[in-house]
């Protein structure tokens, strides 16, 4: 019943707001407003917020500090690590203050918060006294939410201009770190902050990626600071890791942590679960399970994959999240058909929406007819399963839409799901013949 009467009130109704806002107040006080006295970095962004979130507190745990961490798909509290079950980037205020006074009780003294535009929109993250705010990038996207791109902005720019009115702590500078290559930056630099950090492969950022050099394992380049140099070895590779990389070293910059820490803890992180993350094949073919669920994530991924495709063909298993912005769908769809020599459409978490509906939301942006490197595969599992018997040796295969998490939610209810654990049991089943290859 609560269900269907939520469903009946827009996301953006003032009254659905006031009831969130309440909801965050009560619950500050219930738990005493635990993010007083800690150090707060938010990150924010519409792709990359979860890797950099990861990169920071690991990085941070390296150096020797005791971390809070809250994602969309980790939570980490000091040495522990938890799975994000609501798989919701900023849950409801109970649920995230109750981790933060655990954290607080844990003797955690910085929390780095993946932050999205629904829970700023939604007053979820009210009572949390921000001092590092981090933008990766803004693309389309919740649109269902903020109806336009300016309101998406202005969301997330939100806590951005709130941060000087925030609680200021001892010795912690309120700083704005950027990414010089994202769209709406002047929107965000035209505000007022203690201190700035603009960091991008640009001329203009003061927190540059030079010399880039990628290995078939690693990749190495120096950044360019007005102040200093440091040198990046790291076993996290792809392009779109170096803002990632790029956006932690500004945060550990702005906390004034020194050159020769920095560059002792880059090689600590060789691989974030679920990114770009790679599936031993022993019949020649490379296995990529990516979270890219927009546009944008796809293109990145997808551009990285065709640079180092040798002689054989990109085969992408995608699919999009329902109750989300529809009409990212298509360009989702336009960006797979152009990039992918075969495309494999499929499910993605349902939510209350139906799989066929979907996929049928998708197609107009596929430019190929069924069955010409074209396959309709709803089950996600089938689909999966038939991107692995067709590929050959040299094929690269991207499975997009899935992080490195432990249910796949279908209009039904949610189901035991972990996609790393599904591609490693079929290949077990080819290798074993119970498969037909």
């Amino acid at each position: 019943m609560l269900q269907k009467l939520k469903s009946l009130i827009s996301l953006d109704n003032p009254l659905r707001l006031w009831y969130h806002l309440a909801r965050a107040i009560i619950a500050n006080i219930k738990y005493g407003f635990p993010s007083k006295g800690m150090t707060i970095i938010g990150v924010t962004g519409t792709n990359g917020k979860t890797t950099t979130s990861n990169i920071i507190a690991e990085w941070l745990r390296a150096s020797g500090k005791k971390v809070f961490m809250f994602t969309t798909v980790n939570i980490i509290v000091g040495d522990e690590e938890f799975t994000n079950h609501t798989k919701m980037t900023s849950p409801d205020a109970f649920e995230l203050q109750k981790w933060l006074q655990i954290a607080k009780k844990e003797g955690c003294e910085i929390a780095v918060i993946e932050t999205a535009s629904h829970g700023i929109k939604m007053n979820r993250i009210w009572g949390i006294d921000y001092d590092i705010c981090v933008l990766t990038n803004i693309t389309q996207d919740h649109l269902d939410l903020h109806k336009t791109m300016d309101d998406y902005v202005n969301t997330k720019l939100q806590i951005f201009k709130k941060l000087m009115y925030y609680q200021r702590k001892p010795g912690v500078k309120k700083t704005w770190i950027i990414n010089a290559e994202s769209d709406y930056k002047e929107r965000f630099l035209a505000e007022t902050y203690d201190s700035l950090f603009t960091y991008g492969r640009w001329y203009d950022a003061n927190v540059k990626a030079i010399d880039i050099k990628n290995t078939k394992n690693a990749m190495s380049f120096r950044v360019s600071m007005p102040w200093q140099d440091i040198n990046v070895e790291t076993k996290l590779r792809w392009d779109f890791n170096v803002s990632n990389i790029l956006a932690a070293i500004s945060v550990f910059a702005s906390l004034w942590i020194d050159r020769k820490t920095i560059e002792e803890i880059i090689p600590t992180i060789h691989v974030i679960p679920g990114r770009m993350e790679e599936v031993k094949s022993k019949d020649g073919f490379s296995i990529f399970i990516d979270y890219a669920h927009t546009a944008d994530a796809l293109e990145n991924v997808l551009g990285t994959l065709q640079e180092m495709k040798w002689k054989g063909r990109v085969i992408t298993v995608f699919g999009c999240t329902g109750d989300r912005d529809t009409s990212k769908r298509p360009v989702m769809g336009q960006v797979v058909s152009k990039l992918s020599d075969v495309v494999l459409v499929t499910q993605d978490d349902d939510y209350t929406e139906n799989t066929g509906k979907i996929i049928k939301d998708i197609l107009p942006g596929i430019d190929r007819k069924q069955w010409e490197d074209f396959w309709i595969i709803p089950d996600r599992r089938e689909a999966i399963r038939t991107a692995l018997v067709m590929a050959k040796k040299d094929d690269i295969i991207l499975i997009a839409g899935k992080w490195d998490e432990h249910a796949l939610i279908t209009n039904q209810g949610p189901i035991e799901w972990h996609e790393k654990t599904i591609v490693e049991e079929m290949l077990k089943e080819i290798e074993d013949n119970t498969i037909m290859k």
